[in-house]
Parts: C-alpha cells; structure tokens; sequence
C-alpha cells in the first residue's frame, strides 16, 4: 500500500523502479511475518470452507453474514431433516395413522426430527467453539497487526529517504569544497547559504537518528505483536479439537438413531412374517430356548441339528419337527430369522 506522504511515495516508486536503496528487516522479524501472513490466509481459507460445510446454502450464508455485520440476532432456522420429518408427520395424518403407511411414516418423520435437533445443535457448538474464534483473530488481532506493519513500513521509507539525504548532503558539501573553475555563472551565494543549511550534514545526520530511533521502536512493537501467532496456533488448536469432538458427537448421535431406526424396521418385518405364516397364531414355534452366536457352529444351535445350506452367507436351516422349519441368516449386526412350513413329498 502506497504511504500517504510526498516523500515516502517518491522513495516507495524509486525502490520499485531500483533507483534507490531499501532498508532490510533482520531475518528473525521477516519469518514472523511471513509466519503470520500464512496464518491469515489459512484461517480465512478454513473459516469460508467451514462455513459451507455447515451452511451449503450461499443465500443463508449471506444473510447470517449481514445480521452478525447488523450485530443483530439471527433468527432461528428450521433444519433440511426437521422439515422432511414435519411433511412426513403431515403426510402421515393425511394418509390415515393406522395404516402401514401412515405408521411407517410417522416413525420416520420422528427420527427425521431428532436427526434435525442433532444438526442444530452441532452447529451452534460448532460456530461457538470454532467458528467464532477464527472469526475474532481475523476481525481483530490480524487488523491491529496490519496496523502495525504499515506504520513499521512508513517508517521504514522515512529512514531510507533520510539516508539519501544525508548521502546527498555529504556529496554536496563534497563539491562546494572542490572549486570548479570552469563554471561561469555566477552564483546566488545567499540561496547557496541558505540550502547549505538545510541539507548540511550535521541537520541531515540528526534527522537520521531520529529516523532510526523511531524505526527501531516501531519494529519492537511489530515483533512483539507477531510473536502473539503462536499462541494464536494453540487456541486455534483447541479450538479444533473441539470442533473434532462435536462432530464425533453429531454423527455417533445420528447413527444411534438411524441403528435403533433399523432394527425397529427388522422387529416389524419379523412380525409381519409370522402373521402372514400363522394369521391366527395358532402355532408354537419354540419349544425351548434357540442358542445362536453372531458366527454360529452346528454345535452352538439347539434344539435339532442345523444345516448349513449356503455356505457363502452363513445361511442356516433348523428344522423343527416334520413339517416346519426355521431359516436363519446371521452376519455381524445380528440374526434375521425367516419362518416357513415344510412341503409334504
């Protein structure tokens, strides 16, 4: 950025251009800054890409960006999954609550709205914890940083053109003591008198001093405030675990909803198929109690002998007695069981 004084923007051009000699910062103070200049570029990458994952929506972006720049409090917004489960509730009723229909989209509209109670709070955990904080770096202690470096840069360009002046002062009163006798015109010796004063060595040598006393503070101040982005690194590093934690939460909660969903379904789909077998119930299917392990053996299954009749998907026969049978098909979640009669030969 191109300082605001005549002055620092003729030395700012020259350098550009090479014309001129620039002051050099010590290498511990360029690393800083270049540690902090990847910091902010990296936190503002990670905050927008955070923002999308948990807001994909750009319209919503836009409008909770205006309401925090309005410090004014975002209205609540209702859930993709709570508002599939309402229609599914309102469909339910529509449909008739008893049937299967109606039933099945009951319970899922249920599980649809605790999956959408889970994301909203995942979400505010989310912008507390992280979000907020990468916010509040970038918001402030980058600008107060920024500040600093384009102060400690001014006076950089105040001690380069001080000294230029002091080498232009020492090779002008290098010249006035040589006496040219080939020039001709005569001289204005007040006007001569008077510049001589101005760019004296001894005046141009105090500004120096000045310039670098104030350069040397001004770079003090700089330091101490980018040797702050370590500690920046730590509460960011907390601050990322935290994230890490919520979102482990949010999907071990969203798993054991959708688990006990499905098994709900098997229950159901186990007592549909022993109505459909025995629609009067009239049958006793277990004498004694059936001992099945998640990877069975013939040994571990009473109370007749099982056969195993596919033994690509540990699919098991157990029959019980001449004319019904029962088949079980067992992998790591658990035991499905299918129940049928026996046909006569």
């Amino acid at each position: 950025m191109l300082p605001v004084d005549l002055h620092d923007v003729f030395q700012f051009t020259e350098e550009k251009l090479g014309q001129a000699e620039k002051t050099e910062l010590d290498p511990h103070l360029e690393n800083l800054l270049a540690k902090a200049d990847s910091t902010k570029n990296w936190t503002e990458k990670i905050l927008r890409q955070t923002e999308v994952l948990l807001q994909p929506n750009p319209s919503a972006r836009i409008e909770e960006y205006i309401y925090d720049k309005l410090d004014r409090k975002l209205p609540s917004r209702t859930t993709n999954a709570e508002l599939l489960g309402q229609f599914m509730l309102d469909a339910a009723k529509e449909f008739g609550a008893d049937t299967p229909y109606g039933t099945t989209l009951i319970t899922v509209g249920e599980y649809q709205r605790k999956l959408g109670g889970a994301e909203r709070e995942f979400l505010h955990t989310a912008a507390v914890t992280f979000l907020s904080p990468l916010r509040n770096f970038l918001e402030g202690d980058w600008r107060t940083i920024s500040k600093e470096r384009r102060l400690l840069e001014n006076r950089r360009l105040d001690l380069d053109i001080c000294k230029a002046r002091l080498k232009k002062a020492k090779q002008a009163e290098a010249k006035a003591a040589t006496p040219d006798f080939q020039e001709t015109r005569p001289r204005n010796y007040v006007l001569s008198a008077s510049a001589h004063l101005w760019n004296s060595p001894p005046q141009a040598e105090l500004e120096l001093r000045v310039a670098q006393t104030e350069f040397d503070r001004q770079a003090e101040v700089t330091r101490l405030l980018l040797e702050g982005i370590s500690s920046t690194h730590l509460n960011h590093l907390r601050c990322l675990q935290d994230f890490a934690e919520a979102q482990a939460t949010y999907f071990a909660q969203c798993h054991h909803y959708m688990q006990d969903l499905s098994d709900g379904f098997e229950v159901d789909l186990g007592s549909k198929w022993l109505n459909v077998w025995d629609p009067v119930g009239s049958l006793t299917f277990f004498k004694e109690p059936l001992w099945v392990p998640v990877y069975p053996s013939v040994s571990c299954i009473r109370p007749t002998e099982a056969i195993k009749t596919n033994p690509l998907c540990n699919q098991w026969s157990v029959p019980y007695g001449a004319h019904f049978s029962v088949i079980l098909y067992v992998n790591a979640r658990g035991i499905m069981m299918r129940f049928g009669f026996i046909s006569e030969v």
